[in-house]
C-alpha cells in the first residue's frame, strides 16, 4: 500500500480538508506511519518510553528531579535561527525590511524539494492544538505534523493540544497548518518558511525549540501577528502578570522586553520582605494576544499552557518560582548533569560531571549551553493564576516596554497619551555588550521586541497599534523601564529582581490615579518621594540620576530613532513621524 493510501485509511478527523493535507504531506514526505495525536497521558508516557529507549531522551535523578528527562539537541541545532526564516508574501514589501522575504512560489519549491521523502522509516505525527483557553473565543488552532517525538512531548505542555483541540478545528473549520521534519539536521538544509496569507509554516533540517514547536515562534508570533491585523486585534511579544496590592486589588500588566532581559523573571517576581502584602500573579512569561472587549476595555490572553525558558543563571535567588516550577515534570534541553544525574547549569552551586553534549566535563568553557532550556507546565508555578484560563482574557491597565540599556532611558517614565506611547514601543532598544575595550556598545532597536517574530512590514504594524484609538477610549496607559543603567565605574544603580516591583507600585499608582508625576520633554517621571525605597540601601543622588533625563543624551537617542523609523520608507505612518517630532521639538 502506498503512503498516501495509508494516510487516507488512517484519517482521524471528521474534516475533510484536514484529511487531504495529512494525505498530501505523507505522499510528499513518505513516512512508515502516522499517529493522530489526542494528548493522553498514555500517549505521552509510550512517548518518553520510546525516546528513552532510542537516546533522544535521558532519565535525570527521580529523587531529586521527579519525571524529569534530559533532552541533547544536535550540536549544529541550539537556537532559534533568524538568519534562515523568512516570510513568503507575494508582494515582497508586505514582509517589510525587518523580515527576511521570499516569493512563496521559490519557497514552497525548495521546501518541497526538502521534505521528499523526508520521514521514511519514521513516524508522522499529527498534532492538533489549541493556542489559548479551549472554550475562548480569542484562541486560534492550528495543527502541526512533525516527525519528532519531542517536539509531540514538548507540544503537549506548551499548548492544549489533543483531541479537544481536534473537535474545535472540526466546529470551526480553520487551522493554521504546520509542517516540520528534522530531516539530517544538516544546517545547509535548514529553513523555516512562514506563509502568512496561507497560514502556513514549514519547518525543516532543525529539532530545537522555537524552529520545531510551530505552536511557539512560528504560529503565536509569525501568523498570529498577521492574523491579528486582519482580525482588529494583536499578537505580541509580551508577558502577562498581575500585580496585587495589600488591600487585594489587582491590576494587569503587560509587558514587552528583548531577549536577556529579565521577562521571565518579571513574570514570576517574588515581592522582597520589604513589602509584606504585595503578590504577583503570573498569566504567561513570553506571548500576549490583545483583544478589545465589548465594553471597550482591552484584554489578554496568554495562547500558551507552559513556558520554554532559559534556564542557565537561574536558581533560588534568581527567580525562585521557576527555580521551583522545574523541579519536577519538566523536560530540559542541552544542559549538563552532575555525578548522581541531577541537571546543572551556571548559576547552580555543586559540580557537573557530565557537558550538555555528554561529555566529561574538563571546566573549560560552560557545562550547559547558554541557550539550554526547560519545558514546563505553566500550572506548576507557585505564581501560577487560574486567570490565566479565563476565557475573555484579563484586563490590561498598563503595557510596558523596556531594554537593557546601561544609560540614556531613566528607570521608568510614562507616555503621554497611546499614540506616544507607540513611539515609545516603535523605538525601544537594548545595548549589546560590544567586544572592543572602551566601546559603550551597540544600541539595536527593537520595536516591542517582535523585530524577530513580526510577521509583517512594521511600517503597517505601527499603524495598527494607531488604529486602536479608533477601537476604544479606554486603552492601558503605557510606560518605558530600564533596569539596567549603570554609573561611571560600570555598576547597576537600581537593585532589580524583586525590588523592581517597587517600580510597578508606581505604575499601579498611576493607573490607580493616586500619584503626580514629572512633566518631562520625553514623558512623565515619577518624583523621588513617590518611589517606594524603603528598606534599601540607595543613595538619593543615585534616584535623582535614575529618574532624571539628560536632554544632549536624547536628542542623540530621537535622532537615532527619526534615522530607524526612515528605513521602513512610505510604509512609515505619518503619526509616528509626528509623534516622533513633538519629542524632538519639547527637547528643544
Amino acid at each position: 500500500m502506498s503512503t498516501s493510501n495509508a494516510a487516507l485509511k488512517a484519517a482521524s478527523s471528521s474534516n475533510a480538508a484536514l484529511n487531504n493535507w495529512v494525505a498530501e504531506v505523507a505522499s510528499l514526505t513518505q513516512p512508515d506511519r502516522i499517529h493522530w495525536c489526542t494528548g493522553s497521558d498514555a500517549e505521552n508516557a509510550s512517548l518518553i518510553s520510546q525516546m528513552l529507549a532510542s537516546g533522544d531522551l535521558v532519565k535525570l535523578n527521580e529523587k531529586t528531579h521527579p519525571n524529569c528527562y534530559l533532552h541533547r539537541s544536535n550540536p549544529t541545532d541550539v537556537a532559534r535561527v533568524e538568519h534562515l526564516t523568512f516570510i513568503c508574501t507575494r508582494n515582497r514589501e508586505d514582509a517589510g525590511p525587518n523580515n527576511l522575504w521570499m516569493d512563496p512560489a521559490e519557497a514552497n519549491a525548495k521546501m518541497d524539494d526538502l521534505l521528499r521523502g523526508a520521514m521514511k522509516g519514521r513516524t508522522l505525527y499529527v498534532i492538533p492544538y489549541c493556542m489559548g483557553p479551549i472554550d475562548s473565543p480569542h484562541s486560534r488552532c492550528g495543527v502541526e505534523i512533525t516527525d519528532s517525538a519531542y517536539v509531540v512531548a514538548n507540544m503537549r505542555i506548551m499548548t492544549n493540544m489533543g483531541e479537544a483541540a481536534l473537535k474545535r478545528i472540526e466546529r470551526e473549520g480553520t487551522f493554521v497548518k504546520g509542517l516540520h521534519s528534522t530531516g539530517d539536521l544538516d544546517p545547509k538544509k535548514r529553513f523555516i518558511m512562514h506563509f502568512p496569507e496561507e497560514l502556513t509554516i514549514k519547518s525543516v533540517g532543525s529539532g530545537y525549540g522555537g524552529n520545531a514547536l510551530l505552536g511557539k515562534k512560528c504560529h503565536a508570533l509569525r501568523i498570529a501577528s498577521w492574523q491579528a491585523r486582519t482580525e482588529g486585534w494583536l499578537a505580541e511579544h509580551m508577558l502577562i502578570m498581575g500585580v496585587q496590592n495589600p488591600q487585594g486589588q489587582v491590576h494587569y500588566v503587560a509587558a514587552a522586553f528583548p531577549s536577556a532581559c529579565g521577562k521571565t523573571n518579571l513574570a514570576m517576581m517574588v515581592p522582597p520582605a520589604s513589602m509584606p502584602g504585595w503578590k504577583i500573579w503570573t498569566i504567561g512569561d513570553d506571548i500576549c494576544w490583545l483583544h478589545v472587549d465589548s465594553e471597550g476595555q482591552l484584554r489578554a490572553i496568554n495562547p500558551e499552557t507552559g513556558y520554554f525558558g532559559v534556564v542557565p543563571g537561574t536558581n533560588a535567588k534568581t527567580n525562585a518560582n521557576a527555580y521551583e516550577t522545574i523541579k519536577k515534570d519538566t523536560i530540559f534541553t542541552n544542559v549538563a548533569v552532575t555525578a548522581d544525574n541531577q541537571p546543572w547549569w551556571e548559576g547552580l552551586s555543586g559540580t557537573p560531571a557530565l557537558d550538555w553534549q555528554g561529555k566529561p566535563y574538563t571546566g573549560n568553557g560552560p557545562a550547559a549551553h547558554p541557550n539550554a532550556r526547560f519545558t514546563v507546565s505553566a500550572k506548576l508555578n507557585p505564581a501560577y493564576s487560574t486567570m490565566a484560563e479565563a476565557p475573555e482574557g484579563v484586563p490590561i491597565s498598563a503595557i510596558l516596554f523596556g531594554g537593557r540599556r546601561r544609560e540614556v532611558p531613566p528607570l521608568v517614565y510614562q507616555a503621554r497619551d497611546w499614540g506616544h506611547g507607540v513611539l515609545v514601543g516603535a523605538g525601544m532598544a537594548s545595548e549589546t555588550t560590544a567586544a572592543a575595550v572602551g566601546e559603550v556598545g551597540i544600541v539595536r532597536r527593537d520595536s516591542m521586541a517582535m523585530k524577530p517574530f513580526c510577521g509583517y512590514n512594521f511600517g503597517d504594524y505601527w499603524a495598527h497599534w494607531f488604529s486602536f484609538e479608533q477601537r476604544t477610549q479606554k486603552l492601558p496607559k503605557v510606560f518605558h523601564v530600564n533596569w539596567f543603567r549603570q554609573d561611571k565605574n560600570g555598576k547597576f544603580m537600581w537593585p532589580g529582581f524583586g525590588d523592581n516591583l517597587r517600580v510597578l507600585k508606581w505604575i499601579f499608582d498611576r493607573c490607580e490615579g493616586k500619584v503626580d508625576a514629572q512633566d518631562t520633554a520625553i514623558g512623565y517621571l515619577p518624583h523621588a518621594k513617590d518611589l517606594d525605597v524603603s528598606g534599601l540601601n540607595l543613595d538619593p543622588a543615585t534616584l535623582e540620576q535614575l529618574l532624571s533625563i539628560d536632554a544632549s543624551a536624547w536628542r542623540h537617542e530621537m535622532a537615532d530613532i527619526g534615522k530607524y523609523l526612515n528605513d521602513f520608507g512610505q510604509r512609515t505612518p505619518e503619526r509616528l513621524r509626528e509623534e516622533h517630532a513633538k519629542v524632538v521639538k519639547r527637547l528643544g
